[in-house]
């Protein structure tokens, strides 16, 4: 927590001063929705007296920095789990899908596979990810919740494809000898393929391949949609105990409830989230093409089964990548 501990000391003078704080809020996501609400943030702010701070990182990296100190009044972050750790200190109301629409889930992606213009190595779906002529790029699952959804979209995938557990086991680990190296983030992970040109296929969310090929040039990624894959909800909590510290649970509700109003919804679709919003969906459509989606927890159980048998020290996650499963 030492690379925090400045920031959470300038934050904290920021945010308590009780002259000021009724104003003021710090939201903190992981890294792959900073684009949104960069952009959201600066259309609210024109029409609403507040100020508002923003942190984004590894999903679970972010959870934990609350949980020790950084004083968020919002959280956004792409796994329960992670939020239900937040339950677990106090810091977050056990209701807090029941104040917002949808469970509190605004909007949502999915995993998507990201390849070099002409798709060199014709990639076409994940069991191409198994060959041995293909380096395969993604986040860190033990740190990172995309990585976490493109482990488990490719996990999904083998459970699909093989009816025996030893032969998905088998297939992973194919794909995962196939990893040069394990960002710590999506972000990252994004920036080692985009532009330190390693690997030739990139994991990642959809709104992220998307946004990394209209900012590289399309000219040089494209996106290939696989037959199956993870959804990933994208879900907002309010921080009660530091909003009734910092005295602007008023405010941070209200920032809270306009994710699902149309504009906000707007500028998800135009950062290639996939909107709630019926409308704006609709609007948006041919951004989102039809792929055929599962619920991890549907398929594998509740996130702490989850974590404890894939990403814990020891699980297979680190059985599949280090040698043979146990």
């Amino acid at each position: 927590m030492k690379k925090y501990k400045w920031l959470m000391l300038f934050l904290s003078i920021f945010i308590t001063n009780s002259s000021i704080a009724n104003d003021r809020m710090l939201l903190v996501a992981y890294d792959v929705i900073r684009d949104f609400y960069k952009q959201y943030i600066d259309y609210y702010s024109d029409s609403h007296q507040v100020t508002i701070g923003q942190s984004f990182g590894g999903a679970s990296k972010q959870a934990i920095a609350v949980q020790n100190g950084l004083p968020a009044d919002i959280v956004t972050l792409n796994q329960q789990n992670d939020v239900d750790l937040l339950i677990k200190k106090g810091w977050v109301s056990p209701n807090w899908q029941q104040h917002y629409p949808n469970n509190a889930v605004p909007f949502y992606t999915i995993t998507v596979l990201l390849v070099r213009k002409g798709n060199p190595k014709k990639i076409s779906d994940w069991q191409d990810l198994a060959r041995s002529d293909v380096k395969v790029i993604f986040a860190n699952p033990k740190t990172s919740g995309n990585g976490r959804y493109a482990y488990l979209s490719l996990l999904g995938f083998a459970h699909y494809r093989y009816a025996d557990a030893l032969a998905q086991q088998r297939y992973l680990q194919k794909i995962l000898k196939n990893v040069p190296l394990f960002d710590a983030g999506a972000r990252a992970a994004t920036i080692t393929f985009t532009q330190r040109e390693i690997g030739d296929v990139l994991v990642v969310p959809e709104n992220e391949a998307a946004l990394a090929k209209q900012a590289l040039g399309d000219d040089k990624f494209e996106i290939i949609y696989p037959s199956y894959s993870a959804r990933a909800d994208v879900f907002v909590a309010e921080v009660e105990k530091n909003t009734a510290r910092h005295h602007n649970s008023e405010q941070v509700k209200s920032f809270i409830s306009s994710l699902w109003q149309a504009p906000a919804q707007q500028i998800a679709a135009q950062n290639y989230f996939r909107p709630t919003h019926k409308a704006v969906l609709q609007q948006y459509q041919s951004r989102f093409p039809t792929v055929q989606t599962f619920n991890v927890n549907q398929l594998f159980g509740n996130w702490e089964a989850i974590n404890k048998q894939h990403f814990a020290d020891g699980g297979l996650f680190d059985q599949l990548y280090l040698g043979e499963p146990k």
